[in-house]
């Protein structure tokens, strides 16, 4: 027998770094305060800084005038670990909230973080336990949490999701919303509203039945479950073959964060594709709600209404992207939504009405939506063994990277991907926790670009583009000073002119930019912050930088104090 030297007792991490283990209290973060969050510019309270998604900050000190000046005024490096830049792996995407000078966000592998967001010191840290071998469809990442009621709620990788105590990061309560070892996930950033907090599902890529759900914010406890896939007997079940299973194992997943229309009550999430992506034959029908806006009563977890913007796709168009609201000059009140399909549509929020459709990329080869919605197919893989290329490629016009919009000047920022695919259908018995696509896609390695498009969503009229050797990867966000923030594949963060499109501004990260900047100030000083860090299915959208620097940093830039 061996004797082995005693390794002694483990010392806390804490004691061996300089993380502090606490954040000061804020003011309390319930619903009524977020319903109010345009009233206080200097925090980013929800994920989209408000609940209609517009991503429109009132800050103005940084403006068209200035920015030139714009510099570092602190980076936070993450620490990612495991392989980095090649398929489904890490990826920083989160979107920083931040509340009275202490910002919290989430990172790869089931990482949080609070930090001094004047200073980027760090107050505390959780690290959530996931198993190694947990099936991931576009990879380790997390998109972001939820702040209120003093806790910070985060969704894991497991299809857990978690409270923390916003002061110490210990965990608060943890409940298990999905079935790990099914291939189901959870990326989204959690919403909160009222005293719930929602949360979508992830792994419409390994045949999972999608669904959102409604927490108790103090407890856990599940308040709602609204599938996105009817079963039998329910409305929509018809448009799913009522002889066999594929309704339960249908996609339909629901991995980005919601808008909410407080006066309607109505939540809008999007839905993910059918599964499986590419084979239709098992799964005749329109296949309802997959690639749809469904209206959820946020009460009730009832559906009220739904547009599906790519019936029965053959194409992996998810329609999980946000759906923006806003309102018309004669009140009516709409939402925009830039899907993966390549068009642009604008919907009445109160009914679903389709009000106009328009394309927003330059190429569209995989059918045509006429401009009273009728939807018809003309390239897709029908036969099996037989390659068929297509514009866009699964990772669409938009993925799930949000565009923004600004009341000052009535325009929407799109990022925009212009990248196609080749897809072979190759027929697969479905296996659970494992991937369920039904063919083999390659996608254009040498024929891409982007650029963030400038459209008037009341006349479909595209005001400026500004255009860019490959496609777009990260979140626009624009301000009151006039500037579209967003970041680029090659690492370069970029502030355009709102109003033109010119290029005032640009700072390199040192890695790609794949997740959502966010703005706020403290003491009179504005700041924008922008998590860096490329991977996740970035062979998707941007196969000619499949072997770029990865990173894991959060850069938070402003003017100079003098």
């Amino acid at each position: 027998m061996t004797d082995y030297v005693d390794a002694g007792a483990a010392i806390p991490q804490m004691q061996l770094s300089a993380i502090k283990g606490s954040a000061p209290a804020t003011g309390n973060v319930d619903h009524d305060r977020i319903l109010r969050a345009r009233t206080e510019p200097e925090n980013w309270l929800t994920y989209y800084g408000t609940f209609d998604g517009q991503r429109y900050s009132e800050l103005d000190q940084i403006s068209k005038d200035n920015v030139r000046r714009l510099s570092p005024a602190w980076v936070f490096q993450a620490g990612s670990t495991g392989m980095q830049a090649g398929a489904s792996t890490y990826s920083f995407e989160a979107c920083p909230i931040v509340v009275e000078g202490v910002m919290y966000v989430s990172g790869p592998d089931g990482r949080c973080w609070a930090l001094d967001a004047k200073t980027g010191a760090e107050l505390w840290r959780y690290k959530h336990a996931s198993p190694y071998d947990v099936s991931l469809c576009c990879g380790n990442v997390n998109r972001g949490v939820a702040v209120g009621h003093g806790k910070v709620y985060m969704a894991t990788l497991n299809a857990h999701v978690i409270a923390l105590d916003a002061t110490t990061g210990e965990k608060v309560w943890d409940t298990t919303a999905g079935d790990v070892r099914a291939g189901e996930s959870r990326t989204v950033a959690p919403l909160l509203v009222k005293d719930m907090v929602i949360v979508g599902s992830s792994g419409g890529e390994f045949g999972t039945r999608g669904c959102l759900d409604a927490f108790d914010a103090d407890t856990g406890e599940r308040r709602w479950r609204r599938y996105m896939i009817p079963k039998p007997g329910e409305p929509g079940s018809e448009t799913w073959p009522d002889d066999g299973e594929a309704w339960q194992r249908g996609g339909a997943n629901c991995w980005v964060t919601p808008t909410y229309d407080p006066e309607l009550e109505l939540l809008f999430p999007g839905t993910g594709n059918p599964a499986p992506d590419f084979d239709g034959g098992v799964r005749p029908g329109d296949n309802l709600y997959t690639d749809s806006v469904v209206a959820v009563d946020v009460n009730t977890g009832e559906i009220r209404w739904h547009y599906q913007f790519t019936p029965h796709d053959l194409w992996d168009y998810d329609s999980t992207m946000e759906n923006l609201l806003f309102d018309a000059p004669d009140g009516r009140k709409l939402m925009a939504h830039a899907d993966k399909n390549g068009y642009f549509f604008v919907l009445d929020r109160t009914n679903g009405e389709l009000v106009r459709v328009f394309p927003f990329v330059d190429r569209i080869t995989w059918g045509e939506i006429s401009p009273d919605g009728k939807v018809t197919p003309k390239l897709y893989p029908d036969e099996e063994g037989v390659p068929v290329h297509f514009w866009p490629g699964p990772a669409g016009g938009k993925e799930w990277t949000h565009m923004s919009y600004s009341p000052q000047t009535g325009l929407v920022y799109i990022p925009v991907q212009e990248v196609g695919a080749t897809a072979t259908r190759r027929r697969r018995e479905f296996k659970e926790s494992i991937p369920y696509w039904g063919a083999g896609v390659a996608v254009d390695l040498e024929d891409f670009y982007g650029f963030v498009s400038a459209v008037d969503p009341l006349t479909g009229e595209e005001k400026w583009r500004w255009r860019y050797e490959y496609p777009m990867t990260a979140s626009t966000l624009v301000t009151a000073g006039g500037l579209v923030f967003v970041g680029l594949a090659t690492g370069e963060f970029i502030a355009l002119d709102a109003a033109t499109g010119e290029k005032l501004w640009q700072f390199q990260c040192g890695s790609g930019h794949h997740s959502s900047p966010s703005t706020y100030s403290i003491d009179g000083r504005q700041y924008v912050a922008v998590p860096t860090g490329f991977g996740g299915w970035v062979e998707g959208f941007t196969p000619g930088l499949l072997g770029a620097a990865s990173g894991d940093s959060l850069f938070v830039f402003a003017l100079p104090e003098d």
